[in-house]
């Protein structure tokens, strides 16, 4: 697959310990993910919609680009990524992290960017 080329579903491109759909409306998804300590969600970016995260249990190690910056949240907190910036989810801990994507307005994809 060609890097940059928007997918409707990634749930194929990287492991998860656990992954649920709580709410999918046009224009609007709500994702809970759990992490391993050495699983991470690969860069990556959305075309239209931005990606709110919201930390349940453990730790979150957020990395961004455009700008460059390192973001860490525990339970509770809450940080958004605005649409087509970079950015890679990883467990910051050593326990299973848990958190929910809120995703929207607009139509979800996920564009893998090549590894680097």
């Amino acid at each position: 697959m060609k890097s940059g080329q928007p997918i409707k579903d990634a749930s194929h491109l990287y492991d998860v310990e656990r992954r649920a759909q709580h709410a999918a409306r046009p224009g609007f998804r709500i994702m809970e993910l759990q992490l391993s300590p050495t699983q991470k969600v690969p860069w990556h970016t959305h075309s239209n919609v931005s990606d709110t995260f919201y930390v349940l249990e453990g730790q979150m190690r957020l990395f961004l680009q455009e700008p460059n910056e390192e973001v860490r949240l525990k339970p509770g907190e809450v940080y958004a990524v605005r649409p087509t910036r970079p950015h890679l989810v990883t467990n910051a801990g050593t326990t299973s992290l848990t958190f929910l994507v809120l995703q929207g307005v607009g139509e979800y994809d996920y564009v893998p960017l090549a590894s680097g």
